[in-house]
């Protein structure tokens, strides 16, 4: 995999979306911590500085070594990039008068300059900080300003070296893609290469070689992740490709049989291992969110390594990670680097002696199902939902028993199936039922009753960082409601959750 692009990440929000921006313009990129990346920079072809939460001012502010970078190789600052440039080589930062939030507008370009080709003067961008560039640092120019900032971007003369104070990723940024275009291809000449075309290929190709004839062993979730990880292993490995798909007694209604017959036609070698009672019987009792999870991991674990043994001789454990959890244990949180585990980065027991594979572990969710569509994999397993890895027990809030589990079951087939009859299910990111630890009164016919209530959720997200409800038609939410009460059994009531992310999040739990 060429690396092309080095993006160094110093705390910001949007260092995600900048690697997804570069993404889009068919250029791969890599995010590395700014105080831990690697020492050898032959194969890249430009570096990014990103933004932080600190000002360049403090005592503990994020310090990069770029003797490696700076005039060696094409550089864009983006925001405190550009602002560290300018404090740390003869320029001046202060604290601005009113911190400088939100959409401005540029009221200055420089003619002829390559960084701004196709924007036009007034285009919009996304200002985040309270210091602000009061002089330019040893050698530079100014490109562009706002209203009220005079130095919203520069260039360094005698370096390919560009800053801005703004943040070109964010999508209030009309420009924003341009501009990166613009550094990225006409400025530092990066290939535009990275096409799920030739990340098929070249993956093809990597496992291949690291494999050879060694048997490898994937749980298959049913998920788009795990499906689109074992399809290109086939490819590679073929027969040595073992998948197991476990059913923990709670996934979703009928869909361990659904799943398996959706394989069946697809050539891979799996094997369904039914453990519900297993992990209904391990959950017993258990309230705590936190407890649950660890159980479900536990048994997990415990059911897919007895199922391993039966392979002779397999050596490597695949898994479907993809580049948010990778970012995500590697992450810069505060002035120093600080290591947040993942359940799918390297996260195995010690009894487990496989090593592992990760084929998705630097594409983003959207690139995963490129690639899934170039392999052929069918739309509507690639459209599928995303479904939490402890399925049904972080939405039955409180204990867990099969009862229970049937009753959410049933609801949430009633809801997703009629987001599909009502032609919803593709315009909503994740949706799915929650069973509450509450019963409400009600009547039923000439009698009252007292039984569950049930909470609706579907929200609209690109990544799951954020997500907005949907406002889904109000004769859908009564038809479904009406459904749900009249067809399941013990459950009387039926709210929807109007909740956005940040301040709540996805699951209930």
């Amino acid at each position: 995999m060429q690396h092309n692009v080095l993006i160094l990440d110093f705390g910001s929000q949007y260092t995600q979306l900048i690697a997804r921006r570069v993404r889009e313009l068919n250029i791969f990129c890599e995010i590395f911590p700014y105080n831990h990346f690697p020492s050898d920079l032959s194969s890249y072809k430009a570096v990014i500085l990103g933004g932080s939460p600190f000002s360049v001012r403090a005592e503990d502010a994020p310090h990069p070594d770029l003797s490696q970078i700076r005039g060696k190789l094409p550089m864009l600052a983006v925001c405190y990039g550009a602002q560290y440039l300018a404090h740390f080589s003869g320029g001046e930062v202060a604290a601005s008068n009113t911190r400088e939030y939100g959409r401005a507008n540029l009221s200055y370009i420089k003619e002829n300059e390559v960084f701004f080709n196709g924007v036009s003067e007034n285009s919009q961008v996304w200002m985040s900080h309270s210091d602000s560039i009061k002089a330019l640092p040893t050698n530079a120019v100014k490109l562009a300003s706002t209203h009220d900032v005079e130095f919203a971007a520069y260039k360094i003369e005698g370096e390919t070296t560009y800053a801005i104070q703004y943040h070109p990723e964010v999508f209030h940024s009309t420009d924003g893609s341009k501009m990166l275009e613009n550094f990225l291809v006409n400025i530092a000449e990066v290939p535009q290469n990275f096409t799920p075309n030739a990340f098929v290929e070249e993956m093809v190709a990597e496992l291949k070689e690291k494999l050879g004839d060694d048997k490898v062993v994937l749980g298959l979730s049913g998920g788009v992740d795990s499906t689109v990880a074992a399809v290109l292993l086939h490819q590679a490995i073929g027969k040595n490709l073992y998948c197991i798909f476990v059913n923990n007694g709670l996934l979703r209604k009928n869909e361990f049989q659904n799943v398996l017959d959706q394989y069946k036609g697809m050539g891979l070698n799996v094997k369904g291992v039914d453990a519900g009672d297993r992990f209904l019987g391990e959950l017993a009792g258990i309230s705590d969110p936190e407890t649950k999870r660890k159980t479900i991991g536990r048994v997990f674990i415990e059911v897919f390594d007895d199922e391993s043994h039966l392979i002779e001789d397999v050596k490597w454990l695949a898994q479907g990670t993809i580049y948010p959890d990778v970012i995500e244990s590697v992450s810069v949180k505060g002035p120093s680097a600080t290591i947040k585990s993942h359940h799918n980065v390297g996260g195995l027991p010690d009894y487990m002696k496989l090593k592992i594979v990760e084929p998705l572990r630097m594409l983003f969710k959207d690139e995963v199902r490129r690639v899934g569509a170039t392999l052929g994999i069918d739309p509507e397993l690639l459209g599928r939902h995303p479904f939490p890895g402890p399925g049904l027990s972080i939405r039955i809030l409180g204990d867990i028993t099969p009862e229970k589990v049937q009753i959410l079951q049933d609801v949430d087939a009633v809801f997703i199936d009629g987001l599909k009859s009502w032609g919803l299910y593709d315009k909503v990111w994740q949706a799915g039922a929650i069973l509450l630890p509450v019963n409400s009164v009600g009547v039923m016919g000439d009698e009252r009753t007292y039984e569950k209530v049930v909470a609706l959720r579907a929200v609209e997200s690109t990544d799951g960082m954020t997500a907005d409800w949907v406002h889904l038609p109000y004769d859908f939410l009564m038809k479904v409601s009406n459904d749900i009460i009249n067809k399941v059994k013990g459950v009387n009531r039926v709210v929807y959750d109007i909740s956005s992310k940040p301040p709540a999040t996805i699951e209930w739990e």
